[in-house]
């Protein structure tokens, strides 16, 4: 029997590094591969797909989509072009709170990219080393995922609440716990981003570079295309239907139907609200409804779900077939020391390459342990450990839009520029959270 455990695991885990391989909608195919194997080879039973977790993230994602074809998503990036740029000299501040912030009210980190030649440009002029506020900032437009209400890490979360039974753990004690702690690991890591690296004046490899005429002098901001005329009226509906959702989750009453007792579960909420407001975005901007497809929001949405369907899905019954053998196995060591799941978390986003399909893939594993739900929420951000690898988007797009070439992978690969920021962000936000857990609950 033990020996059939560990073949499916490995199993499992050549799925998830196949997937990896290819990435994208490749996370989710080769997962549904691996259950195949699974239940073919090994007659483990399929558990039931995670549907509401995908109904979610589809729903908040066709309400994205349509608000970036209306210019909204284009509204928000100005908006924070002029945050970064009215504050020169502490960009390495400014920036990633900037990042995390939209990021925060958008649900995606997408939005960081048009940002990243800003927070260059800014930095550059200003003399300050670019490396300082690109890496942070990155990192903090991913470590709001987790502390978004918005986000499609944050629907796994929900979801897996609600499919438990844990009907009071939801949005709210998300948002207690996650955005102060990831709050605080941004600032920390900003801090310490400030003395990362020599100044620019003081860097001999810069200054050849410079001497060379191999770096591009700064230049001021290029002239862009009008907005849309739509733009700001989208981004103002879709942050209401964001307030929407959030105050829905703070106050459970709202969601008591007539003649019920219990309130309607925020899956539900979550899922009516944001396909409302993307049908309202339609009707009062009246933007072309074929071009919401065309999005990246869009795709990058499809992308998420497909993952979840298949990964999440191969993890659930992996875990559901061997319960009774495997939680028994961790369980006395989860129990003596809860808060070293955050590790597991970590090194499986490393492979996963999504908050998302983490949470939904090892969430389950933490609740069968026994894990308490406010420390589980606690260990939340410890999902973001996808820069450890430096081969995410985000990561790429920030070297190359770093024309001083200060912003870069080392000769080891792990010594990169985002390692430092990444990690303090990540240990800060975990620690913080595990403090008001256990302070607030």
């Amino acid at each position: 029997m033990t020996i059939s455990i560990l073949l499916q695991f490995v199993v499992v885990l050549a799925a998830i590094w196949m997937g990896s391989r290819h990435s994208g909608v490749g996370l989710g195919l080769w997962g549904a591969v691996g259950l195949l194997v699974l239940v073919v080879v090994f007659g483990v039973n399929p558990t039931s797909p995670p549907i509401d977790v995908m109904l979610i993230i589809l729903a908040v994602i066709m309400a994205a989509s349509v608000m970036e074809a209306a210019g909204g998503i284009d509204f928000l990036v100005r908006v924070a072009e002029r945050v970064i740029r009215a504050n020169p000299k502490y960009v390495t501040i400014v920036a990633p709170l900037t990042t995390w912030s939209f990021t925060f009210l958008a649900g995606t980190g997408h939005i960081v990219y048009p940002l990243l030649p800003v927070i260059y440009e800014t930095a550059h002029q200003s003399g300050i080393r670019p490396e300082r506020p690109m890496a942070i900032a990155t990192i903090a437009s991913q470590q709001a995922i987790t502390a978004s209400p918005v986000a499609a890490a944050t629907a796994a979360m929900i979801g897996l609440f609600a499919e438990k039974g844990l009907t009071q753990w939801g949005l709210p004690q998300i948002l207690m716990i996650c955005v102060p702690a990831t709050l605080a690991g941004v600032v920390v890591a900003a801090i310490v981003s400030m003395f990362v690296g020599k100044d620019l004046v003081r860097d001999p490899a810069y200054q050849a570079r410079l001497k060379a005429g191999d770096v591009p002098p700064a230049e001021p901001p290029e002239q862009r295309p009008p907005l849309k005329p739509a733009a700001k009226t989208s981004a103002l509906i879709f942050l209401a239907g964001v307030a929407l959702v959030v105050l829905f989750g703070f106050f459970p009453a709202l969601r008591i139907l007539p003649g019920e007792k219990s309130a309607l579960g925020m899956p539900t909420v979550i899922e009516i609200v944001m396909m409302s407001v993307a049908a309202l975005m339609l009707l009062v901007t009246k933007v072309d409804v074929d071009s919401v497809p065309k999005t990246a929001t869009l795709r990058a949405g499809v992308v998420a779900v497909i993952g979840i369907f298949g990964l999440a899905w191969l993890g659930d019954s992996f875990i559901a077939a061997h319960r009774d053998v495997v939680v028994p196995a961790i369980g006395h060591w989860a129990e003596a020391a809860p808060w070293t799941f955050a590790f597991g978390l970590f090194f499986a986003s490393v492979l996963l390459y999504s908050q998302a399909a983490t949470t939904r893939a090892l969430m389950p594993l933490g609740m069968a342990l026994g894990i308490p739900p406010q420390f589980l929420i606690a260990m939340f951000p410890s999902v973001n450990g996808y820069f450890f690898i430096p081969t995410y988007g985000s990561l790429i797009a920030a070297i190359n839009f770093d024309l001083s070439n200060t912003t870069r992978i080392g000769r080891y690969v792990l010594n990169h520029s985002f390692m430092i920021p990444g990690l303090v962000a990540t240990t800060v936000a975990v620690i913080v959270g595990l403090f008001l857990a256990q302070l607030m609950f």
